[in-house]
């Protein structure tokens, strides 16, 4: 059943978003790892680092970051199957837009003829999990890159910016951000908005899925979006403080 625009499922106001958590290093062989949850939605986040390119960037001095993206059985409600050599189009799709959000925030020339390996694996799933994998990712890369420059295998952070992303849509005409899974399933448009500070777009990712949307709809999911992602800038910082 639709949910009503006048009270969102969980208690929260259409401009909220969902609680943000971070565990960090609960992997103890990772580079950099952490789980961050938003609201029911938990992604494991780990970094790697490989003392080697791809064969066609060799030679000129940079470096190279790849995302690979998984949902774990057990993410859903009925059993996800393991994907091993042939990765659904939507597995793909979504480990792109991580590495594309990532390597746009990234100094290769700091990070030398290396690549880093951002793995994303999703342990439960109530909706937007890639940006809630791109907006974890950050953080853990950010960390990886205080610990390589602490081990004087890089001269400073490759990291230069932030980067976060968060889910907006349209539900009878209303504006909701970071939706959940039974708003997301029932959203008339569903953007998914990739920014660093400042308001510097990196990706949109905006579907009608029901009806179509105005321009003024558009820019006032923007604005909300935007008001999303400065405070959960501010949950990235705060987190890699402790």
């Amino acid at each position: 059943m639709p949910i009503t625009t006048d009270k969102r499922s969980d208690g929260r106001s259409p401009s909220d978003l969902r609680p943000f958590k971070v565990t960090w290093e609960p992997m103890g062989f990772a580079l950099s790892s952490l789980i961050v949850q938003s609201g029911k939605t938990s992604v494991i986040c780990s970094i790697s680092l490989n003392e080697n390119i791809p064969k066609w960037r060799e030679g000129d001095g940079k470096g190279w970051l790849s995302a690979e993206y998984r949902l774990l059985p057990g993410s859903t409600p009925q059993r996800q199957t393991r994907e091993f050599l042939k990765l659904s189009g939507r597995t793909q799709e979504i480990q792109r837009l991580i590495g594309r959000s990532l390597r746009s925030v990234l100094d290769m020339k700091v990070l030398g003829e290396r690549t880093l390996l951002v793995d994303c694996d999703v342990i439960q799933a109530d909706a937007g999990t890639r940006t809630t994998a791109i907006t974890g990712a950050w953080m853990a890369l950010y960390r990886a890159g205080e610990i390589l420059t602490r081990q004087g295998v890089l001269q400073r952070n490759p990291v230069v910016r932030q980067v976060a992303a968060v889910s907006v849509g349209l539900l009878d005409g209303e504006g909701f951000l970071d939706l959940n899974y039974s708003e997301d399933a029932n959203a008339d448009v569903d953007f998914n908005v990739v920014m660093s500070p400042g308001g510097h777009l990196l990706e949109c990712q905006g579907t009608a899925e029901r009806a179509s949307f105005t321009r003024p709809q558009l820019n006032g999911l923007l604005d909300m979006a935007e008001v999303g992602l400065e405070s959960l800038f501010a949950s990235q910082k705060a987190s890699l403080e402790h």
